[in-house]
Formats: C-alpha cells, sequence, structure tokens
C-alpha cells in the first residue's frame, strides 16, 4: 500500500510540474495601439500617426516591420509610407499632411516576433460629412 501511495504522490508532483510548464509558455499576443491626433484635422494640418507596439508586457523597440497604409474613402489607391525606427517606447511614428477634405483610413501594419497585425481607424480631413 506504502508503495502505491509513493507511486501515487510522485505522478501528481511530476504532473503539477508539467503544468506549471505549459502556463509558462503560453503564447503571447502582439498588440498594436493605433493613435492618430487630431482624429478631425483640416487641410494641410499635421496628423500624427502613432503605433504602440507590444509582445504581451513586452514592449517592442525592434519590429521586424512597421507601416502605415492610408487611403481615401471611396477611392481604390492607398499609400504605404515604412516607419524605420521606433521614437521611444515602443511607439512608431509618423507625421502627414493632407491636401484633400474627405473621410480617410489607415492600416498599421506591424510584423514582429513572427506575428502580424494590422489595426484599423478612420480620421477625417475638413469638414465631416
Amino acid at each position: 500500500m506504502r508503495k502505491i501511495i509513493v507511486l501515487f504522490l510522485t505522478v501528481l508532483i511530476v504532473l503539477v510540474g508539467c503544468g506549471k510548464e505549459e502556463e509558462e509558455q503560453l503564447p503571447k499576443m502582439l498588440h498594436v495601439e493605433l493613435e492618430i491626433t487630431p482624429e478631425l484635422a483640416k487641410v494641410n494640418e499635421t496628423v500624427s500617426f502613432q503605433a504602440k507596439v507590444t509582445y504581451g508586457d513586452e514592449i517592442v523597440t525592434d519590429a521586424d516591420e512597421v507601416s502605415f497604409e492610408i487611403w481615401r474613402e471611396d477611392e481604390e489607391e492607398s499609400e504605404t509610407i515604412p516607419v524605420k525606427q521606433h521614437s521611444q517606447d515602443g511607439i512608431y511614428k509618423l507625421e502627414k499632411t493632407f491636401k484633400e477634405e474627405g473621410t480617410y483610413y489607415v492600416y498599421a501594419h506591424v510584423t514582429a516576433r513572427n506575428l502580424h497585425t494590422m489595426p484599423k481607424r478612420e480620421f477625417v480631413i475638413g469638414a465631416k460629412n
């Protein structure tokens, strides 16, 4: 009987130990917080795009790719502008002016830690329709 109890406790300890290793190896998520300032801008006013990139709780300062794809509503062509390096604390920035009023969209394309994500936001240049 004592051998069975020892065997049972040994198996239990091994299973508990394996469970903790699996918990520690859970995949982290690549998260991008996309901000546009201002979201309602005037023609020829500078608009700032910021992508704050994190992987789990880790700030990503060495993303493989960060670019902003921008297009005007009802237009098929877009402009993709790469950002070569982060400015601080995992924040990748782009500043741009627009010559035409309208509703625009932006994707922040981010590749890091073998993952890709592309959050999308809307912003307006000129009077909101």
